[in-house]
């Protein structure tokens, strides 16, 4: 075998060009099957990161991509390091998301949701579940981060289920759980109940119509101006400001709906803006948030227009039954000019709320739900960042935080779907006890009748995903990887899901391990499309990050991206620090193929 001038075999010799495709699949396969990401549990420190579980549904995106990226720095760089190190990995089961991505399957296949039982759209989920559910993780090994894959956690696994029920009741048996009638976020389409925090709201242009409300045992009459003229269906009161000068007389007295004939009162609430429109507000507690808080004050009637599908139902006059609410709103601006009730509208600048997932403009809706009350959970992790056991990178974030914990609402957990974990509250038919069980009951604890009920509703994705840092390890069938890599040591996530994922995650915590998940939270950037447009695959302004490694390499791809986010929050990505990237990993190859042949 020939050698060169300095020794070494020729057939040792790195060959002349880098070809990435051979050289990163060949190392992570070596490194996947002799088990180097595996943690040791030897009495080394330790060092533990738990990775945001992507959706079943999802394909690896840019913001994957980065995270993964920052994660795998940190872990790689503490396993040189010496410390036993660990990465948990996992999928999040993202109940509204899979479902719309599994009716849209359907449909390509003419078989729509309701022409499916329950039993037979979950098993349809199941299905698309087995097939393209793990195809994320896959890409996340092609990206190379050097994660615990083989104890990958999946939140409806049956051991993370444990997990979910567990946790629900006792939440319920602290009598942190009820049931309540209130204005949540509703999406007509997805047909189910969302959050605050998962409403995207987006500016669009609307109208401002002012409307003549004339006087009952008065006379003369008081003009509102409102965005949602279908919605005066539902009024129950017209509010003013108790310090406005215009209607201090008028408080007290009555107005005659129009188009309905109601007689409602004109009532004060600080809660009225006298400088928007005519500073006198309708008051409409059954689809409007702010109205509800308003009817709750003064005992207003409630009254619900719309069916599910935000149609108008039996309590409208007989002409608008069965509109839709953009149908009905054009009928009832018609009758209004004919009747000489529309006095003028206006161009007006409008935020409305929608979906996160089908991109519907919800509707406030007047709705059975349950909430978790969130005053008691939301203390102590108040306090464990307030005195720095918790910090944030940047350090604004922290305030970030603390001002939504400080003005924290209950949290509305029930979602009406099919695939989720089920609410497992239990319901006596014979005596009306109600319980929750983390298995299904056999009988009534109370009158040991057999004949129990279950809540239909699913819990909000976000409960189960709350429980992450120690449930992916194994809480509460086991404890062998808690015992030392709980809590963990970072948090890296985007700034979206401050409220939905890393508050909640800190509360649930301190209330079932007793301590914080982790220690570090680096709230990373914004990678922009070049033209400065959010990244969106829908809207053409997607970059795919397995083409960029598919033509540059992971580490190629990973450089990059590191190197355009290390100074700020929001960039505009750059396929010139790709190329650069690239550019410095073959001259490191040509460098040290010269050094071979020295």
């Amino acid at each position: 075998m020939s050698t060169n001038t300095s020794g070494t075999s020729n057939a040792n010799i790195l060959q002349k060009r880098y070809d990435f495709k051979s050289i990163e699949s060949k190392w992570m396969n070596f490194w996947l099957e002799r088990g180097y990401f595996k943690p040791k549990l030897d009495n080394r420190p330790k060092y533990s990161v738990t990775i945001p579980p992507p959706n079943v549904t999802g394909s690896l995106h840019m913001g994957h991509a980065l995270n993964g990226t920052i994660q795998d720095v940190m872990v790689r760089f503490h396993r040189m390091m010496g410390y036993d190190t660990v990465w948990f990995v996992g999928t999040d089961h993202a109940g509204i998301a899979t479902q719309t991505v599994v009716e849209k399957h359907l449909l390509k296949k003419g078989i729509r949701r309701q022409d499916l039982s329950k039993e037979e759209f979950l098993k349809e989920i199941w299905d698309w579940k087995e097939k393209y559910g793990n195809i994320i993780l896959e890409q996340f090994k092609k990206l190379g981060i050097s994660g615990f894959f083989d104890y990958s956690r999946f939140t409806m696994d049956p051991d993370y289920t444990k997990a979910v029920l567990k946790a629900f009741k006792h939440l319920y048996d602290r009598g942190w759980v009820y049931k309540g009638k209130r204005v949540i976020n509703w999406c007509p389409r997805c047909l189910t109940s969302l959050s605050d925090l998962e409403v995207e709201f987006k500016e669009t242009k609307g109208k401002l119509w002012y409307i003549r409300y004339p006087g009952y045992d008065f006379q003369g009459e008081i003009i509102i101006a409102t965005t949602r003229p279908e919605t005066m269906l539902a009024d129950t009161a017209v509010a003013v400001n108790p310090n406005d000068e215009r209607y201090k007389d008028l408080i007290g007295k009555h107005v005659k709906l129009p188009l309905v004939g109601r007689v409602i009162p004109i009532i004060a609430d600080e809660a009225v803006d006298p400088e928007f429109g005519t500073g006198a507000l309708k008051v409409t507690p059954g689809h409007d948030f702010n109205d509800f808080e308003i009817g709750q004050r003064h005992n207003l009637q409630v009254i619900n227009i719309f069916t599910p599908e935000a149609k108008l139902n039996d309590n409208v006059p007989e002409k608008y039954r069965g509109m839709d609410r953009y149908e009905a709103r054009e009928a009832v601006l018609e009758d209004l000019k004919r009747e000489g009730f529309l006095v003028k509208e206006e161009d007006y600048d409008l935020v409305v709320g929608t979906c996160y997932r089908c991109g519907t403009v919800l509707e406030p809706y007047l709705s059975d739900q349950w909430f978790i009350k969130m005053d008691e959970l939301a203390k102590p992790a108040i306090k464990v960042v307030e005195e720095g056991r918790i910090r944030f990178f940047p350090e604004k974030f922290k305030e970030v935080y603390l001002n939504w914990m400080y003005n924290l609402r209950d949290w509305c957990v029930s979602r009406q779907l099919v695939w989720g974990h089920r609410i497992p509250i239990y319901t006596c038919q014979d005596c009306g006890h109600q319980f929750a069980s983390e298995g299904k009951p056999e009988r009534c604890p109370k009158c040991g009748s057999e004949r129990l009920s279950q809540e239909e509703d699913v819990l909000d994705t976000w409960f189960s995903s709350a429980l992450w840092p120690f449930a992916v390890q194994g809480w509460p069938t086991s404890d062998k990887y808690l015992k030392k890599y709980y809590p963990t040591d970072i948090l890296v996530t985007a700034r979206e899901i401050l409220f939905l994922w890393v508050a909640r995650m800190i509360m649930m915590g301190l209330e079932f391990m007793n301590d914080i998940p982790f220690r570090d939270v680096i709230i990373h950037a914004v990678i922009l499309h070049p033209s400065g447009k959010r990244m969106s695959k829908s809207l053409g302004t997607g970059i795919d990050p397995l083409e960029l490694i598919d033509k540059y390499g992971a580490d190629s791809t990973r450089l990059g991206l590191i190197i355009q986010v290390a100074t700020s929050q929001d960039i505009k990505f750059s396929y010139e620090k790709i190329e650069m990237a690239r550019n410095f990993i073959n001259k490191l190859w040509n460098s040290a193929r010269f050094i071979q042949l020295k």
